[in-house]
């Protein structure tokens, strides 16, 4: 039994330098995250200034013409999805296709800030339950300073993993938000994109029954 205790303590304190190393590099790794995602924000706020009052004027007549001609600025995933709804709006399969891959990159786009949100306070868990063992152990030896020393390392793991998990919670409910509203919108379009689709075939067919007629009584 004693060699069981003695195998799962040194495999348990084993963990810890490991366990920092990934602390440090989701911490890196959060910090440009958070500067990536503030520069998104800023962008975006121009991108919905400039679309809303598009949006606002766009019917089943004229949505293919009025966003065709846009100038909207840049935007990563919404433009080319607007790009594919119309080269391929005459089907309802292809823009289902379009929105359905675009749900697919804004899961993909959330990935990293889901993965820091749980694995940072997991991480910072186990930095903080690690060294608890040989704090405990130098405390029965009346080593006070390599307890200080264990519980420091302790307390920062935590600090670190709740900051970590903080920053990928908070970007991860923001990008959630950003993306329902560009879907919303995405299916706004879709929709009048296929409200459109039936009355142009529909214009094209009448206006070819007309043309035929007046051939008919050109030859009577």
């Amino acid at each position: 039994m004693e060699l069981l205790t003695r195998t799962l303590y040194l495999l348990s304190t084993g963990l810890l330098v490991p366990v920092i190393v990934l602390l440090l590099i989701l911490f890196a790794r959060a910090l440009l995250i958070a500067g990536r995602t503030y520069g998104t924000w800023l962008s975006r706020l121009r991108f919905r200034s400039a679309l809303r009052p598009l949006l606002d004027r766009l019917d089943r007549d004229n949505v293919e013409a009025l966003l065709r001609e846009a100038d909207l600025p840049p935007e990563p995933r919404w433009k080319p999805a607007i790009g594919r709804l119309l080269d391929h709006g005459r089907s309802a399969a292809q823009r289902e296709k379009a929105l359905a891959d675009f749900e697919a990159g804004c899961e993909q786009d959330l990935a990293a800030a889901r993965t820091m949100a749980r694995l940072g306070p997991m991480l910072g868990l186990m930095g903080t339950l690690i060294p608890m063992g040989p704090a405990l152990v130098g405390l029965a030896a009346g080593d006070i300073a390599a307890m200080a020393e264990n519980l420091q390392v302790a307390f920062s793991t935590t600090v670190v993993g709740l900051f970590v998990g903080g920053i990928g919670f908070a970007v991860q409910q923001a990008k959630q938000r950003w993306h329902s509203e560009a879907l919303n919108d995405l299916e706004f379009v879709s929709g009048l994109i296929g409200e459109g689709t039936p009355t142009r075939e529909r214009g094209g067919s009448d206006d070819q029954q007309e043309t035929a007629a007046e051939e008919r009584r050109l030859v009577s």
